[in-house]
């Protein structure tokens, strides 16, 4: 079943459409209509646009691309951002408003003194050369017949990122200085239109954002906000703007969820290591920005520190995101005077855990004329995509870990998958495809994933080279400008494949194949100009691994089996892509690559005496393993030397950020369940377990929660693709036959009383939870109507297996049964079920 149009469906732009839906079954029994729910039109056709851009100033010439990594800028004095405003007269009853806008770099849009939209650093970052994203906006119950503002207030955000003395930042480049484009209809009750729009008719003014950085933080002097500036009457003295061009790139909406304020904390405690200094607990390490709420003398100044650790004296250190003081990351806020003031920064977020205050004092401890802090909480920042998945169990440490990647997917889900919400904030592309399963489990993320391949494509250079990180805002060269590792390794590059692909398996969106096809060609052709005999041995391999070396460049695998192995992997992608999109030849030719490559691969790589692969490392091992490389009479010896190996470094994984992903699928896919909680369920370094025990509660950039490194870094989290799909069962594949896309088949583990999950596919939800009870395993399952699915038991025969509490054979919903290898396989359609087994803890 598919709810999908065959084509496009066409609407007037700027129009609010109401929708309601009702499901007829066989008998012709109708569901009734579900309540209307609505959607907002915006200008899908580059000519319904009518607004200009707008700014303070001409614009200057810039540099075509990004520019290098290498920061060469000497520190430039801060600006105060502009604030934008138009008054509007409206002369009639209004039936509905809808706002079209993008701000560049972020942008905060308020009628009549109101913040329009529930979103936060709008819009979504891009490389604003190919593509500016805008926002739609249904404003109606803001505005209002008579005299009304329309106010904007802009930020620099990844749009124009400049070097401030004493400020950190990761990099510098701009696409042009902030500027505005809008554009307003009104429909009225009689049936008339009016439409206003950003032009020579606006005007502008310095606001009270005084410095401005994605990286460095943000300063805001409310004494410089002028009054009433996004109200009717409170525009005087503002100057005309400027109409001006646009970055370059091609205007479309923002087709995912914004970046909303998903959570607020509370201090668990408030310390003051140092006269006159105050460091506030909020107790997890987040993505965000600290609120204050404070009262005190006009322009006295309150300076926010976040951090993610304490050093020895207890104070904020920046030393896990490379800031440190003179070149640090803060908030300042100077007060107007006037009572109670509440702040927070508008354009700039931070990942941390503590907030150092200066300048304000709890009001316990204010001494008079002294600033008092009445409040501080910490504001979670995040795309507020729908939550897909929940995981339950009953072992601890494995609930702790689920937390900790969780945490640090959520911290790290903006318009871009990041790496980490401190120190780079860069798209890095390998995590968008090895810890797809992570993602989705968790987040309803295909517009996300639509956005990240969008961002690949308008990265990709004219060879077919796609960088290791999009958009694209720096360039990673060699000294003689040539690429480097940082910017061209194929275990990154590959996502142009991978993550697509990721996403049509979870989801069956053909779209996102269809239109990355021609992407995904022209980098297939790039790396075959790069292969050397079907091999290739080139990039930053298995990121990260655990060896004897601090980390970085792969240690224990060499480059030419990672890179090689995902060429492969990504040629059998691309031959399925090819086929299902209805391109046989390129199938047939792709899959015939394919093989050239594995040839190449296990001549060059495999050692047929010892049965290893490449150094013997557990990436070595795993990939082969798991892409489908290993000849098939060796893959249990491989399989054993992957164990052995494990076992040898006392069940701790050395694997990295490209490695372990390959290692919990080939353990998994394999029946090996029992090493993967092995794994696990260490506790001592490295290991996540040793991450929860150093106080982490967000994943960390190393297996050891090194505290020079990212303590909330998303790219290890690969242990939910077991938590979910091999502890508790559940796995989802559209590319499978029906009756298989949806699969239950958990694996228990004997130190684990208990565990279930619960997926939203895109049938509905898929349910299992399994327990032990007096020497048999319960097994309950739900499968979402109108689905099939394949339950897999334990068990020698279907005999051995009861459906609330009656042989399978009298069970309604089966529809075949068939035992292999000590399994029963189970084809079943929608319902609940009550399965029931003998423990295999007890054979």
């Amino acid at each position: 079943m598919s709810l999908t149009p065959d084509h496009d469906l066409s609407w007037a732009p700027q129009t609010s459409v109401y929708w309601s839906l009702s499901v007829w079954d066989r008998n012709g029994r109708s569901s009734g209509w579900s309540e209307p729910e609505q959607f907002t039109t915006g200008l899908a056709d580059p000519a319904d646009w009518r607004g200009k851009w707008i700014a303070v100033t001409a614009d200057q010439p810039l540099p075509p691309g990004p520019p290098s990594a290498i920061i060469t800028d000497p520190p430039r004095e801060p600006r105060a951002m502009p604030l934008f405003r138009r008054d509007v007269e409206i002369g009639k009853a209004i039936q509905h408003a809808v706002i079209c806008v993008s701000g560049l770099g972020q942008y905060e849009l308020r009628l009549n003194g109101t913040p329009a939209g529930t979103g936060a650093l709008n819009s979504g970052w891009t490389d604003y050369r190919k593509t500016v994203l805008y926002d739609t906006l249904e404003v109606t119950r803001l505005l209002r017949p008579g005299a009304n503002t329309l106010g904007v207030m802009l930020g620099n955000g990844m749009y124009n990122v400049e070097k401030y003395a004493g400020r950190y930042t990761k990099r510098v480049g701009t696409f042009g200085q902030p500027k505005l484009i809008l554009q307003l209809k009104l429909t009225f009750t009689d049936g008339s239109e009016q439409i206003i729009v950003s032009d020579s008719s606006w005007h502008c003014h310095s606001g009270p954002i005084v410095l401005s950085s994605a990286y460095g933080g943000e300063d805001f002097d409310a004494r410089l906000e002028p009054e009433g500036w996004d109200r009717p009457g409170g525009g005087h003295g503002w100057e005309p703007v400027l109409e001006v061009s646009g970055p370059g790139g091609a205007l479309r909406t923002l087709n995912l969820p914004p970046v909303v304020v998903a959570g607020t904390l509370e201090p668990v405690s408030v310390k003051q290591p140092k006269p006159g200094v105050y460091v506030y607990d909020l107790g997890e390490n987040f993505s965000g920005w600290p609120k204050i709420t404070v009262r005190g003398a006009a322009g006295s100044t309150v300076r926010l520190l976040p951090g993610e650790l304490l050093d020895a004296a207890g104070l904020v250190t920046q030393r896990s995101a490379n800031a440190r003081p003179g070149n640090e990351v803060s908030f300042a806020y100077t007060l107007k005077g006037v009572g109670e003031e509440t702040w927070h920064p508008r354009f700039s977020y931070y990942g941390f855990r503590y907030v150092q205050v200066e300048g304000a004092s709890p009001s316990e401890d204010a001494a008079a004329g002294r600033t008092v802090l009445i409040g501080l909480e910490g504001e979670f920042l995040h795309t507020d995509l729908p939550r897909t998945g929940d995981f339950q169990c009953s072992d601890a440490l494995l609930a702790g870990i689920h937390k900790l990647i969780t945490q640090a997917l959520l911290s790290n889900t903006v318009s871009v998958l990041t790496d980490c919400p401190q120190r780079e904030k860069l798209g890095w592309l390998e995590q968008t495809h090895l810890n797809a399963d992570t993602v989705f489990y968790n987040e309803d993320a295909l517009t996300l994933y639509e956005k990240m391949s969008r961002d690949m494509r308008d990265s990709q250079l004219p060879n077919g080279l796609v960088p290791e990180i999009a958009p694209e805002y720096v360039a990673f060269l060699n000294a003689d400008g040539g690429n480097s590792v940082f910017r061209d390794s194929p275990e990154w590059g590959a996502a142009i494949v991978l993550s697509p692909w990721a996403a049509y398996r979870y989801t069956g969106d053909l779209r996102i194949l269809a239109e990355g096809y021609p992407a995904m060609t022209r980098y297939a052709q790039y790396l075959a100009t790069k292969a050397q005999g079907g091999l290739l041995d080139f990039g930053l391999g298995d990121w990260y691994d655990f060896g004897p070396k601090p980390p970085g460049v792969s240690q224990l695998t060499s480059k030419t089996l990672t890179a090689t192995a995902i060429y492969c992997q990504m040629l059998l992608a691309l031959a399925r892509i090819a086929r299902i999109l209805g391109y046989d030849a390129d199938s047939v030719r792709y899959q015939k690559d394919a093989e050239t490559v594995k040839t190449a691969f296990n001549a060059k790589l495999f050692d047929p005496a010892t049965n290893q692969y490449d150094r013997g490392s557990m990436t070595a091992n795993a990939m082969p393993l798991s892409i489908g490389l290993v000849p098939d009479e060796r893959r249990e010896a491989v399989l054993q030397n992957l164990i052995a190996d494990v076992r040898a470094h006392g069940d701790h994984v050395t694997a990295g950020d490209v490695g372990f992903h390959y290692v919990v699928l080939a353990l998994m896919e394999n029946g090996r369940g029992d090493v993967l909680y092995d794994i696990l369920s260490r506790t001592d370094s490295p290991s996540y377990g040793y991450q929860i025990a150093q106080g982490a509660t967000a994943l960390t950039e190393a297996w050891d929660a090194n505290p020079d490194k990212s303590q909330n870094h998303f790219m290890l989290g690969h242990a939910e693709t077991w938590l979910y799909g091999g502890l508790a069962g559940i796995r989802v594949d559209m590319d499978r036959e029906a009756e298989s896309r949806i699969r239950i088949a958990p694996q228990p583990v004997a130190q684990v009383e208990a565990a279930s999950a619960r997926y939203r596919c895109v049938f509905g939800d898929v349910g299992s939870a399994w327990r032990r009870r007096s020497g048999r395993l319960l097994l309950h399952v739900e499968i979402p109507v109108g689905a099939k699915a394949q339950v897999v038991l334990q068990a020698p025969a279907p005999e051995e297996i009861l459906e609330s509490g009656e042989p399978i054979a009298h069970a309604r919903g089966i529809i075949a049964a068939q035992a292999h290898s000590g399994q029963v396989t189970l084809t079943v359609g929608s319902g609940r079920y009550r399965f029931e087994a003998r423990d295999p803890r007890t054979r």
